[in-house]
């Protein structure tokens, strides 16, 4: 049996300025109580303007090499899960990369917006059972504040800054722990409803583009929630359903962070209750492909997790893109 690929660390960032729904009153028309029984939403995080994605990567970073003494010549590869890079190039990873003294390893940027986490997590740890690398640091940060349009109430009231990271290492020969299964989704054709049409190679940045506030995202509201809610709990439901488990076998199901009717039609087509459900949104809001590691770092740092606990994580995004993935605890 192929050594699977187990978590050793697990850490996270928010900055420190918060932005409630009080604060959201005076931008645009809205209010708490609105904003509150749609989308579960109380405040969320926001970045200096002056730093970037990759900042908060590194912030999430040093708390594993805190907890773990982790050395970062030792990371073998860097993957990186953001729509949101300081810059087009370099890379987030390679910023991060240098900013950490990873020297040795290579790394790259993989965009699956709200499922790049599942995404690349899935992806590390298939480079880890290869036998090819002993140390995979999967990060997901986004820094959404950079692309919203804070005069549209749409879109404002969803997003928020944070980051969330995870050290992949082999587990032991024959142990049944780590990164168990994985199911992976797209649909390009949902590109329609949930985009940023400014700043790539198509509608390259001009003044025009700027004036037509082509660079913030746009999203169809009504028709993401429905297909995000079909989407999330049939892959959990697979999930589960692949691996001859129930609702009964999971301790946590840790979802993406999008909205908390999302969450509860998910965990109900798992057969979950409420105390094995992972909720955080209302105090970060959506921080796209960060949510869920920030999540996980959350629950494992307030000794909620102990070795041989499943952990099933979900996600839907921009692309349409979505996943499943099984976790079971190592450490």
């Amino acid at each position: 049996m192929a050594r699977k690929a187990i978590v050793t660390g697990v850490g996270h960032y928010a900055p420190p300025k918060r932005v409630t729904n009080a604060d959201l009153e005076k931008m645009v028309d809205t209010n708490d109580e609105w904003i509150v029984s749609r989308t579960g939403i109380r405040e969320r995080r926001a970045l200096d303007p002056e730093l970037g994605c990759s900042y908060m990567a590194a912030r999430a970073t040093e708390m594993i090499m805190k907890d773990t003494g982790l050395d970062p010549a030792e990371i073998d590869l860097i993957i990186f899960a953001t729509v949101t890079p300081d810059t087009v190039f370099p890379s987030a990873s390679c910023r991060l990369q240098a900013e950490i003294g990873a020297s040795n390893a290579w790394c790259f940027d993989l965009s699956g917006a709200c499922s790049g986490f599942v995404y690349a997590l899935d992806t590390g740890a298939r480079y880890i059972e290869s036998g090819r690398y002993k140390k995979v640091l999967v990060i997901g940060a986004d820094k959404m504040t950079s692309i919203l349009d804070m005069k549209d109430r749409n879109t404002c009231i969803l997003f928020g800054d944070a980051a969330g990271a995870v050290l992949l290492e082999p587990g032991e020969e024959d142990e049944e722990y780590g990164v168990i299964d994985a199911v992976l989704r797209s649909d390009g054709n949902g590109g329609e409803h949930l985009y940023m049409m400014g700043g790539g190679s198509l509608h390259p940045a001009t003044h025009e583009t700027v004036e037509k506030k082509m660079h913030y995202i746009y999203q169809d509201g009504r028709t993401v929630f429905k297909f995000a809610v079909t989407k999330m709990a049939d892959i959990s439901a697979e999930i589960l359903e692949r691996n001859q488990l129930t609702g009964k076998d999971v301790k946590f199901f840790i979802p993406h962070q999008a909205n908390l009717r999302i969450i509860d039609a998910a965990a109900r087509r798992m057969g979950l209750d409420e105390s094995q459900v992972v909720v955080n949104i209302d105090r970060y809001g959506n921080t796209t492909a960060a949510t869920i590691p920030l999540a996980l770092s959350e629950v494992y740092h307030d000794d909620k997790l102990q070795k041989g606990d499943n952990i099933v994580i979900a996600a839907f995004g921009a692309g349409f893109t979505w996943g499943g993935l099984l976790l079971r605890w190592a450490i």
